[in-house]
């Protein structure tokens, strides 16, 4: 079909661009997916770029105990496939409100709410509690979904500089007093660079200048803590952290999000938070899996362990071995730099059976392309040990 709106033209002149640029991006069909593996186009590749965390996804015995309740407890029938409607419809399964009183169990905490996607939480809380005459400060790497939800809101908005916290007190001294209320943002563990937030001076400075503190947990929920609530629990702050934002859809192995936080902001959102009132709820049977999941979390140290230990190995392995990386967690940056090179050596590694995509802009800044190993507790270390040698394009 042919198009010839003046619109249309532009679009391909930016695709265009786009594959210049070794920035073009296209969808890739995955036939089948194991604890460890991809297959794509009839080819098994080991996966490095998944956000299965803890290994659960594909878990054999997880999924065996759960296909066994769902046939004899007859769920498909009962709780069918779809929730065909809104939470404050007819959406609003039981199950929903069994799976936040879990949360609320395990982080100690007064209220939770289980929303569609980490998205829509981050877009629809922060749009929902600023208004006009409010400020948002936001650390300047985190998440896109944080991004567009200060651009809904009709708060202002300033991003400081990444986990620089004297640059964050500054902006905090400098409008404290001329705006409303201030609401201070950052992730726990960031998404491209794997490294971890001062949570302890951001809750000090958050008490400091009487501002409200939003954690985003997505990258740390399962992982981090005794019970695996994140770096707001290893840390002993998670109640000194007005909203905590988790993910079901990483470490979880699940599909959707939540947040923890107190019964009057619990309250204030059903009533205000759009992506929340006019979403369709999540299928009572994802519940179901979810809820087993969370009561399942607390017994996973083990593999919280594991991972750790994996995720040392492989970062000190590229360090002795001269590349550029960083982080404190799971995700493992390694800085090429150029995207035709980054683009390069990820096709080098599928070459060598691994699926290793390459992050380029606008994910991350221009000149910072970069392989984002992204480790599960499913991989032992002798499936990630050659990693650094393929990467140099030494024989292995």
């Amino acid at each position: 079909m042919s198009f010839k709106s003046p619109k249309y033209l532009d679009f391909i002149t930016e695709l265009d661009q786009l594959k210049s640029r070794d920035q073009f991006r296209s969808l890739v069909s995955i036939s089948d997916k194991s604890s460890k593996y991809i297959t794509i186009k009839d080819k098994k590749y080991l996966n490095l770029s998944s956000n299965d965390y803890l290994g659960l996804a594909n878990d054999a015995e997880l999924l065996e105990e759960f296909s066994e309740t769902v046939y004899k407890d007859k769920l498909f029938s009962k709780l069918g496939m779809s929730s065909a409607s809104s939470r404050l419809l007819t959406g609003n399964h039981e199950l929903y409100e069994k799976l936040e009183d879990e949360l609320c169990k395990l982080y100690d905490r007064e209220a939770s709410l289980v929303f569609s996607s980490g998205y829509h939480a981050n877009t629809g809380i922060i749009s929902a509690i600023t208004k006009k005459g409010d400020l948002i400060l936001s650390d300047k790497l985190n998440h896109a979904s944080i991004i567009d939800g200060m651009r809904l809101s009709r708060a202002d908005f300033l991003r400081y500089n990444h986990l620089d916290y004297e640059h964050l007190e500054k902006l905090l001294e400098i409008n404290h007093c001329k705006y409303k209320s201030i609401l201070v943002i950052s992730e726990s563990i960031f998404s491209m660079d794997g490294d971890r937030a001062d949570l302890k001076k951001l809750v000090d400075l958050k008490n400091k200048y009487n501002s409200i503190l939003m954690i985003d947990e997505a990258h740390a929920a399962g992982i981090f803590g005794n019970n695996g609530c994140g770096i707001c629990e290893e840390d002993n702050l998670i109640k000194d952290i007005d909203i905590i934002i988790g993910t079901f859809g990483k470490a979880l192995a699940s599909v959707g999000a939540y947040a923890i936080f107190d019964k009057t902001i619990k309250e204030y959102l059903i009533n205000k938070m759009r992506p929340l009132i006019f979403t369709t709820a999540l299928p009572a049977l994802n519940l179901c899996w979810t809820l087993m999941i969370i009561r399942a979390l607390p017994e996973l140290k083990s593999r919280r362990q594991h991972l750790s230990e994996i995720s040392d190995f492989m970062r000190n392995s590229l360090r002795n071995n001269g590349f550029v990386t960083g982080g404190e967690s799971q995700i493992i940056p390694v800085i090429i730099g150029e995207n035709d090179k980054t683009v390069k050596i990820s096709q080098r590694l599928k070459d060598a059976g691994i699926w290793l995509l390459p992050i380029r802009p606008p994910t991350v800044p221009d000149g910072t392309s970069r392989l984002r190993i992204s480790l599960s507790a499913s991989l032992q270390k002798g499936d990630i040990s050659k990693i650094p040698d393929i990467i140099k394009g030494e024989p292995i």
